[in-house]
């Protein structure tokens, strides 16, 4: 394994990387991080705030420049936003890390989220929206990662348990 985090989570926006997250992060005895919480922290705005100001492409090279960091400098399990893996860039760096895509469906996806016009790139019939995004990006999520854990029907806890299983980690 390449140095840098113990385990990458990406997947869709609303499948729960920050809730698995923390929870796998407290069961190996590490820290959680999110990269979209570092962009929010260094630009001093908002997600949505950057889409709507800037433009995706400005929020894209903000975001490749974050998750670049991340993977570098950073040891615990970490989150990356639901489009990062849009950046070939970025795809390629993930090369050689423990990556778990969480995966889920739609009709999941409406439960969790009731897909909100909160986030940006579902502001326009959000359901529609939602499958085109995972039609684009889902070869991109199985591309870059090391095991797929659906969460259709799971807890976070039980998500957390499968991602562990896939890996092979043992609790600390």
């Amino acid at each position: 394994m390449t140095a840098g985090p113990l385990v990458v989570l990406v997947g869709p926006m609303g499948v729960g990387k920050t809730t698995v997250g923390a929870l796998l992060a407290d069961r190996l005895g590490c820290a959680y991080r999110d990269t979209d919480d570092d962009i929010v922290a260094e630009q001093g705005r908002t997600i949505a705030d950057i889409f709507v100001d800037d433009g995706e492409p400005a929020f894209r090279a903000i975001e490749k420049s974050a998750v670049g960091r991340a993977l570098a400098g950073y040891d615990g399990v970490l989150a990356l936003g639901g489009g990062s893996i849009l950046d070939e860039d970025t795809r390629t760096l993930l090369t050689g890390h423990r990556v778990v895509y969480l995966s889920m469906e739609v009709d999941e996806a409406v439960q969790r989220t009731g897909l909100n016009v909160a986030r940006p790139l579902l502001a326009v019939n959000p359901r529609r929206q939602w499958r085109e995004l995972m039609e684009a990006r889902r070869h991109l999520y199985t591309e870059v990662a090391s095991a797929v854990v659906p969460t259709d029907g799971r807890t976070p806890e039980e998500v957390a348990q499968a991602v562990l299983d896939a890996l092979e980690l043992k609790e600390a």
